[in-house]
């Protein structure tokens, strides 16, 4: 098990995420740029216990507890609403009776309140609306009551610490209060709250608004939180930043092909799965990259960005290509062991906060991943091939080469031909794949494997990024290299089949561990396989089957392992749950074999707990148990939601459904085999490009089988559709 030992002498997982418990009230979740927010749907912060609740940037919690009071008491919730594209908060409230001496001085329902909050340039703001709705005029003390811990993501997590940083004491001036901390090392963070008007009473911890109201009347409080002093942001109206905001999140997202269909329940999950990654999307020096997920993983992770890119690519490659530039900026340049780095290695994660920078986790810029290097290759090229784009891949070129190196190199670590992970020290990752809990791969008598380990799906992977590649090296002339790749990555299928296979289970193992006994364990991991297209065409019936049937698929989606393995547990992370970006990557597969049926199941499945969940947002997973009628999916208490490569899953499980595909340099788009789920009759794409083309098609139930037509072009491109 990957410990570590506490300041009281216990040993606990390491990066473990806590669980206390539900919170008392539902929360909510927004992000934009560097910072995100997690509150209740009160509009407040801090309020239920152990909780991550909080303003955050770059992985330090700027604020930890923001409420409204009236009267000194809670106030009455009639509603609340996340506002479409996520771009911002709208809290409906009213007051409770408020007895003084015996007497209801004031009436609860008398006040109507309408809190609207939203994130701009690294601050939270919120308008807070009150108005009279009695027959007599009104007195009223409204308070903000607010704290700050200044601690580490990490911390909010649930780490521990023998020694932490100082916090200074407030500063009050001119209807502000700045809060500030000097960490450990030596690094100052502070958070500036400013009100408009000036409370009535500022203190270190509250502000006290005493308002008199007519009937009918209304007046207006706000408040900005900025994670750093930035004097013409105050000075900005409060509409014209929220204008802004909204204006920047449409932006991001006009590249974006969007889906609509004939069912609004469905329409409401492709649109949260926009929205959401819309959020999620970041501006970075290198362009546009997907931040994993709300709220412990907002940051550039490198599986993450890749497996969002490549659900994505078809609906929108430009995120691809900031996904690429990006962490080819950051590849590995030299060896660190405390880092898991080797050169031509592509970043696993990387982290902002002062327990990074102290070296308390090892994520600064953590290379402990075994799949990211292989994903990126695959991802350069197949987006060239989606888009033709030579300029930024002889830009990428020496990245590629580099992680071509790092493949058949140090990544090999036995020289067998198999990609391996072992963690470099004792405070790395112990398993480096996408299942990383520490007890995620095993045989099948439950013991746990030791390394160095190789996946089943990092092994395909490879297969794919080699074949990717050698298209695109053919179209910059390394002939040479184009031939080498392509007679690394056939002699790999067969080495692969040797040895992964498993005819006794009927699919593949999900390892060979350190001796190369294969794990002979039925998980979801060869639906990756699948989709790299290593699988042996007569296997993957078997493979399919296994993944769709009792024991894989719950009725909500396939599970990471079977029912019935030894470590089996529906309520676990990696051993039993449902990951949707698992289920898109399997489906995409299945679609590949022509198992197009199966892909639509897998559609159906997702669509359907999409449906089931709040605000229609597949989370980062959910519990594996048995789908029973009149019952939705089983939550997993400290999921990311939203999560990009959840978010993802419905558009990439939407082409392998349609079977879309494109020949850039013809502009065309390519629809072979399509299916509609059973319960879309219509499904529309809009604003799909390829080339110097944008078409909007849709797609029409024509009894057993579908119709496809083209209903705007501009440019010269094509549909075509093979049957």
């Amino acid at each position: 098990m990957n410990l570590q030992q506490q300041p009281d002498g216990t040993e606990e997982p390491l990066f473990e995420i806590s669980s206390y418990g539900p919170p008392s009230r539902p929360r909510g979740t927004l992000k934009q740029g560097d910072a995100f927010a997690v509150f209740d749907l009160y509009g407040d912060m801090g309020v239920s216990p152990g909780t991550p609740d909080g303003l955050y940037h770059q992985d330090t919690r700027h604020l930890s507890h923001w409420s409204l009071k009236i009267e000194g008491r809670e106030p009455l919730f009639l509603g609340s609403t996340i506002l479409d594209g996520n771009a911002g908060l709208a809290v409906d409230l009213t007051n409770p009776d408020v007895m003084v001496d015996g007497r209801n001085q004031l009436p609860k329902d008398t006040l109507h309140v309408v809190r609207l909050f939203f994130l701009w340039q690294e601050a939270a703001h919120e308008r807070c609306s009150i108005q009279n709705y009695g027959s007599e005029p009104v007195d009223v003390v409204f308070t903000y009551e607010f704290d700050n811990d200044f601690i580490d993501l990490f911390e909010a997590r649930g780490a521990r610490r023998a020694n932490r940083g100082t916090l200074k004491e407030p500063v009050i001036a001119d209807g502000r209060v700045q809060l500030g901390y000097r960490g450990l090392d030596g690094v100052e963070c502070h958070t500036e709250i400013e009100f408009r008007p000036k409370p009535t009473h500022l203190r270190a911890r509250s502000a006290e608004f005493v308002l008199q109201l007519a009937p009918g009347e209304r007046t207006s409080l706000f408040a900005t939180i900025a994670t750093r002093a930035n004097p013409e942001r105050m000075k900005r109206p409060f509409l014209q930043s929220f204008q802004r905001a909204c204006r920047s999140a449409r932006t991001i997202r006009a590249g974006m092909a969007e889906v609509v269909t004939s069912s609004s329940h469905v329409n409401d999950v492709l649109e949260r799965s926009a929205a959401d990654l819309g959020m999620l999307l970041t501006q970075t020096p290198q362009g546009l990259y997907p931040y994993a997920g709300i709220p412990w993983y907002s940051t550039t992770f490198g599986r993450d960005g890749l497996l969002t890119a490549l659900s994505m690519l078809w609906a929108d490659p430009a995120i691809a290509k900031g996904v690429l530039l990006r962490l080819a900026a950051l590849q590995a340049k030299s060896i660190d062991p405390e880092a898991d780095a080797e050169p031509g290695k592509i970043l696993h994660e990387m982290r902002g906060g002062e327990m990074a920078r102290l070296k308390e986790v090892p994520f600064a810029l953590y290379y402990g991943s075994v799949d990211s290097t292989p994903l990126f290759v695959l991802l350069a090229g197949r987006y060239f091939e989606r888009t033709g784009d030579v300029a930024t891949l002889r830009t990428l070129w020496p990245a590629i080469l580099a992680a071509l190196g790092w493949i058949n190199g140090p990544g090999d670590r036995d020289k067998d031909g198999f990609l391996e992970y072992y963690r470099a020290t004792d405070t790395g990752l112990a398993n480096q794949g996408w299942k990383d809990s520490f007890d995620s791969i095993f045989h099948a008598d439950g013991r746990l494997a030791e390394g160095p380990i190789a996946l089943v799906e990092v092994q395909a992977y490879v297969h794919a990024a080699k074949l990717s590649v050698a298209v695109a090296a053919q179209a910059l002339g390394e002939t040479e290299l184009s031939a080498r790749l392509r007679f690394e990555a056939a002699t790999l299928a067969e080495r692969f089949e040797q040895h992964f296979w498993c005819g006794d289970i009927g699919t593949y193992a999900v390892a060979l561990d350190g001796q190369k006994r294969p794990c002979k364990v039925a998980t979801s991991n060869p639906g990756h396989a699948l989709f790299s297209g290593i699988v042996q065409p007569d296997r993957a019936a078997s493979v399919i089957g296994r993944l769709m049937d009792k024991d894989g698929a719950s009725g909500w989606g396939i599970r990471t392992m079977a029912r019935g393995e030894a470590r089996y547990n529906p309520m676990s992370y990696h051993n039993g749950s449902i990951w949707p970006h698992d289920n898109a990557v399997a489906a995409l597969g299945m679609a590949q074999y022509g198992h197009t049926d199966a892909a639509v199941s897998v559609l159906e499945a997702m669509l359907d707990a999409g449906c089931s969940m709040s605000l229609g947002r597949l989370p980062e997973l959910y519990c594996g148990f048995r789908r029973r009628k009149g019952r939705g999916p089983t939550l997993y208490p400290v999921a990311c939601a939203p999560q990009a490569w959840a978010s993802a899953t419905v558009f990439a499980c939407v082409q392998a459904c349609l079977g879309i595909d494109f020949r850039a340099e013809a502009e065309e788009v390519i629809f072979r085999r399509p299916r509609l789920p059973r319960n879309i009759d219509e499904l529309t794409i809009r604003n799909l490009r390829v080339g110097r083309t944008e078409l909007d098609v849709t797609v029409q139930r024509r009894g057993a089988d579908v119709s496809v037509g083209v209903d705007r072009r501009i440019g010269d491109g094509q549909a075509i559709v093979l049957l």
